[in-house]
């Protein structure tokens, strides 16, 4: 009788939350969709694409509009389907099983799926001693003790939206010689990327998505930016045509669209920033917020005395969060969503 291979049968898939909610605040996306002109222009290319074609399996005109955004190289970059594609390749395929790789706590839990998924061992490095900071130097130690052959985190750190400083990211990847990855999702929204350096180190990859500042979570798209041996090796075991032509050329024209996307930054800052400044003042009038993070992504990390119940009284008003342990994660919206968001906290917490 046939049975799961082991590593499947423990399996517990990624599950995001389903259902519709007229706030949406859980999954970290954009709250501006793109304008009427900008839908125009997507629909013209994508009306005009060969569909009996496959797309550009090295996705040229993609990479270099990336290049020329980001001021890099179009050599040192690869295209992925979503950050997540990138994620899953990188830990398939520079680790082998019964090796162990180095993820930090609480960080993206996809990282460890994946790295469930290919039989690589997983040793977790605590930031709750470290008031959720990240301690650059207990790291680099870390990582050397247990032996690891990755090293990967976010930076601006999802969930925590605390982002350490370009100086200590560069202090851990020139400390260690294993590959380092560090997931600049949520950089556009803070200080401090390596990204212009990406290529100048033998064991870094960095990576980013438009699914973020960028508001195109539907697309799946993302970028792994690195040294000219690791881009060719990431290309040589991806699949040949991972991203598919209606994303490739929804991406090329939006990264032409420079002034657009920079603004669309602004507004997301500035939203995140309100919001911020909303639960702060709310935490002086509400005992059950004990914590509220000082944020560098598009979010507010929180720690309550009683988050499940917060985050199912907030469900069952419409609005959508993440509760993770003992925090919620709330994402940074229109201004009517903020005050949506700040008036249900405000009526659920005694």
């Amino acid at each position: 009788m046939y049975q799961l291979p082991q590593k499947l049968q423990a399996l517990v898939p990624y599950e995001p939350l389903t259902g519709s909610y007229p706030v949406r605040a859980d999954a970290n996306e954009s709250f501006l969709a793109p304008p009427t002109g900008l839908r125009v222009q997507i629909a013209k290319v994508v009306s005009s694409l060969d569909f009996n074609r496959y797309p550009d399996p090295n996705c040229t005109e993609l990479c270099r509009r990336f290049a020329d955004f980001f001021g890099l190289e179009e050599k040192h970059i690869v295209a992925g389907n979503g950050s997540d594609e990138l994620i899953g390749l990188i830990i398939s395929s520079f680790t082998s099983a019964g090796e162990s790789m180095a993820v930090v706590s609480p960080d993206f839990s996809m990282y460890a799926f994946y790295a469930q998924m290919n039989g690589v061992r997983v040793e977790t490095f605590s930031k709750e001693d470290s008031g959720l900071a990240l301690d650059a130097d207990a790291l680099i130690a870390f990582a050397k003790e247990k032996q690891v052959s990755l090293l990967i985190l976010s930076n601006p750190c999802n969930p925590t939206s605390l982002a350490a400083s370009r100086e200590e990211i560069l202090n851990i990847v020139d400390s260690l010689d294993c590959l380092v990855v560090i997931d600049e999702a949520y950089m556009d929204f803070a200080e401090g990327s390596i990204l212009d350096i990406a290529d100048s180190r033998d064991n870094l990859i960095v990576l980013k998505t438009c699914s973020k500042a960028f508001g195109m979570a539907a697309i799946r798209l993302g970028f792994a930016v690195a040294n000219q041996t690791i881009i060719n090796a990431i290309r040589a075991v991806k699949s040949p045509y991972n991203v598919n032509s209606m994303t490739q050329a929804v991406g090329c024209l939006l990264l032409e669209q420079k002034d657009y996307l920079q603004d669309c930054i602004r507004q997301i800052k500035d939203s995140r920033d309100t919001l911020y400044q909303m639960i702060c003042g709310l935490r002086q009038e509400k005992q059950e917020i004990l914590e509220v993070a000082n944020t560098r992504a598009n979010f507010v990390f929180l720690r309550l005395t009683e988050p499940e119940q917060v985050f199912r009284a907030m469900l069952g008003r419409g609005i959508a969060v993440r509760c993770l342990g003992r925090y919620l994660r709330i994402s940074a919206g229109s201004e009517a969503e903020n005050k949506a968001i700040l008036a249900v906290l405000c009526d659920i917490l005694k």
